[in-house]
């Protein structure tokens, strides 16, 4: 886990310098980026074979994938506009989007403890925005946009896992992913790399093969109680991360926001694990 925190870390180093220092279209980088690590997921494609793509629920596996790039479209583009400590800290939200969700489209009770840590996380964000302050800008509210439409498509994901096999729901993702993001970029205006930004793209697809894969091998490993809450040291890693290679440092006060959002998530973690626990 802590691994797959530190390929996201260099990988969002890379997709803010491809797209703010390079000034490489965001929609096109988010396809780049997937386009490379569909090449390099091959091998699992090959081996899941397109048979295993069979499902009831062939719209509802569509609109999961759309979703997913929309995020990965927002994400991009955010990264491009706000820096990388204050994009992490506000896709954290996600969580919350996912509990909201839960409420008004699954019917699932969400108790007095779940509400408060929401609203925590909530107000924790604003005081990252800051949409009251001169220097506030539209773009920053990216990273949030992208954590609700991540939050969906987990929705749906969470859906589909008790009627499909995980195979099923991996590979539509992989399928559809590369030829979405494909029209969105041609939709903005598709862009072609090259030099500097060619090789990076190919490392950000690597990266995200990799990322992913310690992901999976740290879920088989062990329990999600014991590895989920190394998941959050993904915001102390971009800080750094941040720091090191464009100079972003959050100022005091701002730390607070993400302390709210770090703490709201781990504690909702923990309350749903203690729930499972418990039989629900």
């Amino acid at each position: 886990m802590v691994l797959a925190g530190v390929a996201f870390a260099i990988l969002n180093v890379i997709t803010q310098w491809v797209t703010m220092k390079l000034a490489f279209p965001s929609a096109s980088a988010a396809f780049w980026q997937y386009a490379f690590a569909l090449l390099f997921s091959l091998p699992i494609l090959l081996r899941h074979g397109l048979r295993s793509m069979r499902t009831r629920y062939p719209w509802r596996h569509v609109v999961r994938v759309v979703l997913a790039a929309l995020g990965v479209q927002t994400w991009i583009a955010g990264l491009a506009s706000v820096p990388i400590w204050q994009a992490i800290a506000l896709v954290m939200t996600s969580p919350f989007f996912i509990i909201l969700g839960a409420r008004l489209f699954l019917g699932e009770r969400v108790g007095p403890a779940r509400w408060t840590a929401t609203g925590i996380g909530f107000a924790g964000a604003m005081i990252i925005l800051q949409p009251w302050s001169d220097g506030f800008t539209w773009a920053a509210f990216l990273p949030i946009l992208s954590a609700l439409l991540w939050g969906a498509s987990s929705l749906i994901t969470k859906s589909l896992t008790g009627t499909e096999r995980p195979e099923t729901i991996t590979v539509w993702l992989l399928v559809l992913l590369t030829p979405i993001n494909g029209s969105l970029a041609l939709a903005s205006g598709f862009d072609v790399p090259g030099g500097l930004a060619l090789g990076l793209f190919v490392l950000a697809g690597v990266l995200t093969v990799m990322a992913q894969y310690f992901l999976t091998l740290a879920y088989a490993a062990a329990d999600a109680a014991y590895v989920q809450p190394f998941d959050d040291l993904k915001l102390p890693l971009n800080v750094f991360a941040g720091w090191l290679f464009f100079g972003y440092a959050p100022a005091g006060y701002l730390w607070i926001g993400a302390l709210l959002i770090l703490g709201a998530s781990l504690f909702i973690m923990r309350h749903e694990m203690r729930r499972e626990q418990r039989g629900g």
